[in-house]
């Protein structure tokens, strides 16, 4: 049947997502298809875990602009930017909700807030995200290897003339 006819509204997909996830990391199953299910999970997850990453940054990058605005004007910081556990990812031709739990969603946001906020540098934010890869893909999924996350940071900094110290603006 048509896409068009059996459109779901964000938050049914949103639920669906949730239930999915909680769905694979509850099975005790090692079939191949459980198996093929984690790993596809695990994909979601590192997609999940990298726009989660440029999110916080990018919301970062203007909470920063309106909280110096605010303060020329003599008014109050804006709220800081609140992470979410669902991301849109792009998969072939479609577009899917991802989820992730709260701990892990909103770790990957405020590490790409303070990457970005210069706070910490490129190399400690790939080694802490991966952290967190590691803990979903090894202990929430059961997968026998992580994915890697942060491939884009990974090749700027390893293109970067003295990438030791790499940091800043993502």
């Amino acid at each position: 049947m048509f896409s068009i006819f059996s459109s779901k509204s964000p938050d049914d997909e949103m639920n669906s997502a949730q239930s999915l996830f909680d769905k694979v990391t509850a099975s005790k199953s090692d079939s191949r298809e459980a198996r093929s299910m984690r790993i596809r999970m695990g994909l979601l997850c590192r997609a999940h875990l990298d726009k989660s990453f440029v999110t916080g940054a990018e919301q970062m990058a203007s909470w920063q602009e309106l909280a110096a605005l605010a303060i020329a004007n003599g008014k109050e910081k804006p709220p800081l930017p609140e992470p979410s556990v669902f991301q849109k990812i792009k998969t072939g031709e479609n577009e899917v909700y991802a989820y992730l739990p709260e701990e892990y969603a909103h770790e990957a946001h405020f590490l790409g807030a303070r990457y970005q906020s210069a706070e910490i540098p490129a190399l400690q934010a790939i080694e802490t995200m991966q952290g967190l890869a590691n803990q979903i893909c090894l202990y929430e999924l059961r997968l026998d290897e992580p994915f890697q996350v942060l491939q884009f940071l990974r090749d700027e900094l390893a293109q970067s003339p003295d990438n030791q110290s790499a940091s800043g603006a993502a």
